[in-house]
């Protein structure tokens, strides 16, 4: 039995629906962002049991086909955007591999279900993770660029202030300032 689970995307999301599962005695092969895989179906009520435990910590069971490959899509995503891997496919060829669907139908189904495109979702999940890498101050932004699949520093630039209205050395000396006002305390 698979089961889907809306707003799982972090680690700590999964370390959280192991111990729900845990606690409810339920025994699983595989938890992994947005699915859990059991060896056997549950009986309703410890299904329902689950849904409860999941929801008090915001977390949700889906059972709606559309919303499961929209979240299946989302999660899909936030591993690329994780990953320091380079992907050898373009996006739209690994979505496609991955969810085993043609992408024309994978992104008419995203559109309709979330009102944006899926190049769009990805992007703003990029420049989210471009601000939080920039905010560790680890990388520069040419390893930014090359971690994140931007085919230069220019590109994730560019994009960058058309999402956010700051260039990536603004938005990084912003940071900075905070961190001075606060040392001024």
């Amino acid at each position: 039995m698979k089961l889907y689970i809306k707003y799982m995307v972090s680690l700590r999301c999964k370390l959280l629906v192991r111990e729900e599962l845990k606690k409810l005695g339920i025994r699983y092969a595989l938890v992994e962002l947005g699915v859990i895989e059991l060896p056997e179906d549950l009986d309703t009520e410890t299904l329902e049991q689950l849904r409860i435990n999941l929801l008090r910590s915001g977390l949700e069971i889906m059972d709606n086909k559309r919303s499961i490959l929209v979240e299946r899509i989302k999660n899909v995503i936030t591993q690329v955007v994780q990953s320091e891997e380079l992907l050898q496919l373009n996006f739209s060829d690994y979505l496609s591999e991955k969810l085993a669907y043609d992408y024309t139908y994978l992104a008419n189904t995203f559109s309709e279900v979330k009102g944006t495109t899926i190049q769009q979702y990805l992007i703003l999940h990029k420049i989210e993770r471009v601000k939080e890498l920039l905010l560790y101050d680890e990388l520069n932004l040419t390893e930014i660029s090359f971690q994140l699949h931007y085919s230069s520093v220019g590109h994730l630039s560019r994009q960058f202030k058309k999402i956010t209205g700051l260039t990536p050395t603004f938005y990084k000396q912003l940071k900075e300032k905070r961190r001075t006002n606060l040392e001024d305390l």
